[in-house]
């Protein structure tokens, strides 16, 4: 698999010298780091070259940096089931920078990408319906990016006075919650075979 994978990585390094930035193998796993504006066209050649066809589309998601000046990594995640073969392909974008949306050589990254925009508020041009898919409408902000409060900015509740659904602000009417991190077992009286904790002897 290794060498496959090394042949797989000079063969996009050379046919697509002016996208790939470079090539990495991790734990059995090609990463191709690519620049913005070279993805769609990369993403074909993926698709379509006889010795890649990188026709599944698996998965696009983000990671949030928020110190570093290109603050997003968008990363794309696909497999070939005639090469047997997945590779992952990674770009890094700036928080207000517009990403060129896939939905023209994979239709089912339109899904992914609302995902993305909802999640990480990462626009993509060219995506025939970007709008939030995960949270309810009318929602600020932008849940995994790492600035994002952990208890969220309003909450939604049903009011029985009012007879409907209400937005308020998050207000917190205790200290932030304590973790003692004990196993939900620990002090019991019933210990199920197996679980017994060691007296230390």
């Amino acid at each position: 698999m290794s060498e496959a994978l090394q042949e797989l990585a000079r063969l996009i390094e050379g046919k697509q010298a002016d996208a790939v930035m470079d090539t990495e193998i991790t734990n059995g796993e090609l990463t191709a780091r690519v620049t913005i504006n070279g993805l769609v066209d990369f993403i074909d050649f993926l698709k379509s070259d006889r010795n890649c066809r990188f026709s599944t589309l698996i998965d696009i998601t983000a990671v949030d940096y928020p110190t570093r000046d290109k603050r997003f990594d968008v990363v794309y995640h696909f497999l070939s089931m005639y090469q047997n073969l997945r590779i992952r392909v990674r770009l890094c974008a700036r928080e207000n920078e517009i990403v060129p949306s896939i939905t023209s050589v994979h239709p089912s990254a339109n899904w992914f990408e609302r995902e993305v925009f909802d999640m990480y508020g990462l626009m993509f041009s060219g995506h025939p319906d970007l709008r939030r898919i995960l949270t309810d409408y009318g929602f600020r902000g932008h849940p995994l990016r790492k600035d994002f409060p952990t208890t969220g900015y309003t909450e939604v509740r049903y009011d029985d006075k009012e007879k409907r659904v209400v937005y308020e602000p998050v207000s917190l009417v205790q200290e932030y919650r304590q973790f003692d991190f004990m196993s939900p077992w620990e002090g019991a009286e019933y210990i199920l075979p197996g679980d017994e904790r060691g007296d230390g002897k």
